[in-house]
């Protein structure tokens, strides 16, 4: 089973990203109704959603301090001021990050790489996905998302969540893939950031691997720009925008790839 990921950004470029991205979504949920909706995700508010923000930031600096996570949701966040939770929750975050090596042990649900550089890259990646979250929330435009970081964003969603899921809890994904025939899927990012991803799927089975393969065609294509391939697989479309991800193959196959991604993700 595949789950190596390709080599990642310097710490640096994740911690700067993080910074941009979180002033990006305090600055717009500042400027939104707390009561509007957050379509891409659904039954929230932009309230709930910066309240969902700091309690993550709260339980990933318990995983940096204390070698676990925290119970969820992390005590005393439930009830707390939204905004206020969110600045204080980044402070203390950002510290832990800021002054300890990335090769610092850390608690967290992915056993291959327990270090403090793992949840250097996973929030750098949180973060960009919520600030999206906000944006729509707040019906503002979504910003650009770097192609580095969205690249990078890609290859964390397949191999560290999707591949590693399956292979960890491959009961959550029987009702999808008992039934796979046995499927590729080409993912193609394509800009001057392009990468690709081939992945096989079939009863209990989701792998990753960097480019396309040994050149066989797949069963199905994803293929856009880095920031629109990132923000498809995530289902973080807005509601009237043009699609900027081209999608080929029969239906039934996408559907199951999209599948396996919403599982590995809920």
């Amino acid at each position: 089973m595949t789950h190596d990921v390709r080599a990642p950004l310097p710490g640096a470029r994740y911690l700067d990203c993080l910074a941009a991205d979180f002033d990006r979504l305090r600055s717009v949920a500042s400027d939104a109704d707390p009561a509007a909706a957050v379509p891409s995700c659904p039954g929230w508010t932009v309230a709930d959603l910066v309240r969902h923000v700091g309690q993550v930031y709260v339980d990933k600096t318990h995983a940096i301090r204390e070698g676990v996570e925290s119970e969820w949701p992390p005590k005393g966040t439930a009830d707390a001021e939204p905004f206020a939770l969110l600045e204080r929750a980044y402070g203390d975050l950002r510290g832990e990050l800021t002054t300890r090596a990335p090769e610092d042990p850390a608690g967290g649900w992915y056993e291959p790489d327990r270090t403090v550089g793992f949840w250097i890259r996973r929030m750098a990646q949180e973060t960009v996905i919520h600030r999206i979250d906000a944006e729509l929330g707040a019906g503002h435009e979504v910003a650009p998302v770097p192609e580095d970081l969205a690249v990078d964003g890609v290859d964390e969603l397949l191999k560290v969540f999707v591949a590693y899921a399956v292979s960890g809890w491959t009961e959550y994904f029987a009702e999808t893939l008992d039934v796979s025939p046995g499927r590729t899927f080409d993912i193609r990012a394509v800009g001057t950031k392009a990468a690709a991803w081939r992945i096989r799927t079939g009863p209990a089975r989701f792998t990753v691997e960097d480019g396309t393969g040994d050149g066989t065609a797949a069963d199905a294509t994803v293929t856009g720009p880095p920031a629109a391939l990132l923000r498809d697989l995530w289902n973080r479309q807005g509601p009237d925008e043009a699609p900027q991800v081209t999608i080929t193959g029969p239906p039934d196959a996408v559907t199951e790839l999209r599948a396996c991604i919403r599982i590995a993700t809920q």
